[in-house]
């Protein structure tokens, strides 16, 4: 079944995506319960925080697939990201579309480290798939203005997740921001991009774009991010 999926175009990485934040979230709160040490050490070594950007450089992949230890949060952004996967997931094909989701969370992390340089705040940290999902959003929004598609259902999902933070204190909208920005400019990449690329293959495209990209976030986040903490 799943062999077929993946031939026909079906969303195999966004149902492993689901598959995983699911499972994560339930053996967060399975040894929070009954096993509070685990627990701490689950969400201490794979929380993202700017602070310890560069010592546990893991943190931005690894909180990607943690969630705060209630339902809703979970369910919230499993809810957003099969909104709008599965159909990503066939117009890119799907190790095109792993790309663009983990780019997409690792510069919702950046997101996060550049704000604390600018505001001198790195006592925040971040978990969930939110920033990762932020940039789909964004690599949605770029290929309905390209297509003149139908953008009002993926306009009221981006706007109910951008208003989050306004209703739910403590969300990390600096990875919200981050997130959609890189999955935007990405797509945006791709779809026009530099004239001199544009006859390459879909898959050479995102091989050029996707390790410029990868390569300038990790640039931003070691320029912005103190080596062994702030002040040292």
């Amino acid at each position: 079944m799943w062999a077929n999926e993946w031939r026909n175009g079906g969303p195999v990485i966004t149902k492993i995506i689901v598959i995983l934040c699911v499972a994560v979230w339930a053996v967060e709160m399975l040894s929070r319960y009954f096993a509070p040490l685990w627990f701490q050490i689950i969400i201490a070594e794979g929380i993202f925080t700017p602070y310890t950007a560069v010592t546990h450089p893991w943190t931005w992949l690894t909180s990607m697939f943690l969630h705060a230890p209630n339902l809703l949060h979970v369910t919230f952004n499993m809810m957003a990201l099969w909104a709008i996967g599965p159909a990503l997931e066939r117009l890119m094909g799907h190790w095109r579309y792993l790309v663009l989701y983990c780019l997409s969370g690792l510069g919702g992390a950046v997101g996060l480290v550049v704000w604390a340089r600018l505001t001198g705040s790195w006592s925040m940290s971040a978990y969930g798939a939110s920033g990762a999902i932020f940039g789909l959003f964004g690599a949605m929004l770029v290929v309905h203005r390209a297509t003149g598609g139908d953008m009002r259902s993926m306009l009221i999902w981006m706007a109910i997740n951008f208003a989050l933070p306004v209703v739910i204190p403590n969300v990390a909208w600096q990875a919200h921001v981050g997130g959609f920005l890189v999955g935007g400019a990405l797509t945006w990449l791709l779809v026009s991009g530099i004239r001199a690329l544009r006859g390459y293959s879909f898959a050479r495209r995102m091989a050029w774009y996707g390790t410029i990209m990868a390569l300038g976030l990790i640039a931003v986040l070691l320029v912005c991010a103190p080596p062994f903490g702030p002040g040292i």
